[in-house]
């Protein structure tokens, strides 16, 4: 019985890496961890421009500025690709910033700035889950616009770069009265750049914003969304298995969606980032998931023919 135990006990410590690489935060040697802009994958850059310029409407938008996409392949943790169209060209998101408003209230509670109450962890659940305006009003009311946009411009973030196309901003409470303390590029109120938005789910993936733990706290309040639209109701018909993190936005024309994908298979383990500027941008969204795939599993198909 004791060999026994010590054989499993012995397994479990030499396999544990193994067994952490399927769940999340993604675990690899911080090398590995390279910024996302240096890894655009000129193969799938290619294919994801070659199938939205095949759709005229879509083609007409990203031309107008009007529709940004961004793909991050997270299949192979060791290999992250990256793609994006319009990729740093800022736009007014809605309610997708308010990923911004849960990082600088995670960083508030582990520097001792917010005091995590029921309360709290209600509201920022409220805020991500259901889109819940007075929640996210309370959330900015509890940390200020001072501290939001002091965490977005941490060097360790650079979620928004002034000298860069500007990015994630939160400026303005949600349902309207209040001061306001609007982004300098645009003068826009709640704003997001497809490579930020990218950025912001890849380096929560690998358990980068804050630390580990608060990553974790975050993925839980992303997970399970309780809006079932946009990409969340393409994904939950191809891929009813797949965990979803997930934060969305919509007013009058704009429509934006953001999504990190963790099927089973670790062929569908990706994230999805769009932000468009049209009528029907809400099904572009939903269209957009099996481009998305399309896209992936063509490099899937064309490495595996490579490597056979």
């Amino acid at each position: 019985m004791k060999n026994t135990f010590f054989f499993l006990l012995t397994f479990i410590s030499f396999s544990w890496p193994l067994f952490s690489q399927k769940g999340l935060p993604i675990h690899v040697n911080n090398s590995n961890i390279k910024p996302l802009v240096t890894l655009t994958d000129n193969h799938l850059q290619n294919s994801l421009e070659k199938e939205i310029n095949a759709n005229p409407q879509w083609q007409r938008l990203i031309a107008n500025k009007k529709m940004a996409v961004g793909i991050v392949d997270l299949s192979d943790p060791n290999q992250v690709k990256y793609m994006s169209v319009n990729g740093n060209y800022m736009m007014y998101a809605a309610s997708l910033p308010k990923i911004a408003i849960l990082l600088a209230a995670m960083d508030a509670i582990e520097n001792g700035e917010l005091k995590e109450t029921e309360d709290v962890k209600t509201d920022m659940r409220l805020m991500i889950s259901k889109s819940n305006n007075a929640a996210s009003t309370r959330m900015i009311n509890r940390l200020g616009y001072e501290k939001i946009e002091c965490v977005m411009t941490d060097p360790n973030y650079m979620f928004y770069d002034e000298d860069n196309g500007g990015g994630l901003w939160v400026g303005k409470r949600y349902g309207g009265g209040g001061d306001t303390n609007r982004e300098p590029i645009k003068n826009l109120s709640h704003a997001a750049s497809v490579d930020q938005v990218c950025r912001y789910y890849y380096l929560l993936a690998h358990g980068k914003l804050v630390n580990e733990k608060r990553s974790k706290q975050m993925l839980d309040i992303m997970g399970n969304p309780d809006l079932h639209h946009k990409f969340v109701n393409t994904i939950e018909k191809i891929a009813p298995a797949a965990k979803l993190f997930r934060k969305s936005g919509s007013w009058r024309t704009y429509h934006s969606d953001s999504i990190l994908v963790w099927g089973n298979d670790p062929n569908r383990r990706y994230i999805l980032v769009a932000l468009i500027d049209d009528d029907n941008g809400e099904q572009i969204i939903r269209s957009l998931v099996k481009t998305a795939e399309k896209v992936l599993k063509t490099n899937k198909n064309t490495r595996s023919v490579v490597l056979n």
